[in-house]
């Protein structure tokens, strides 16, 4: 079974950083996408970050130029580096992740994506 573990979360102050991880194991070769999705109480699950194993990229209006989506020579792992965060970026973060070849740049939408973890909390305080 494919299996999705993200690491990393934790209370931040306002302004700060904080560097997430993700692993994906029994998921064989990961050629596809990954990418990263967060969900606060009340909200909807939102897609923020997106990579390919090719390594194109897509960023939610809300974090662009604010948090970096990249990945490990092995395929399998991925980070989100998150810096200025703001109370607004208080949210269980997720990874989620689609072994299936894909050409342009990755989708944002939580359709597209088939694996997922369990998530990680990212509190910022102001």
């Amino acid at each position: 079974e494919v299996q999705l573990v993200e690491s990393g979360g934790g209370s931040v102050q306002a302004g700060g950083s904080l560097r997430l991880s993700c692993t994906a194991s029994r998921i064989g070769s990961m050629d596809g996408f990954m990418a990263w999705f967060r969900q606060s109480p009340g909200k909807e699950r939102e897609g923020i970050a997106a990579i390919t194993s090719a390594g194109s990229t897509r960023y939610a209006d809300s974090v662009k130029g604010r948090f970096t989506i990249s990945q490990g020579d092995n395929k399998n792992l991925v980070h989100l580096q998150m810096n200025s965060l703001h109370s607004d970026d208080s949210a269980m973060y997720y990874c989620a992740a689609t072994p299936q070849e894909w050409s342009g740049r990755p989708p944002l939408a939580t359709a597209a994506y088939r694996y997922w973890g369990q998530g990680t909390q990212v509190t910022v305080s102001s």
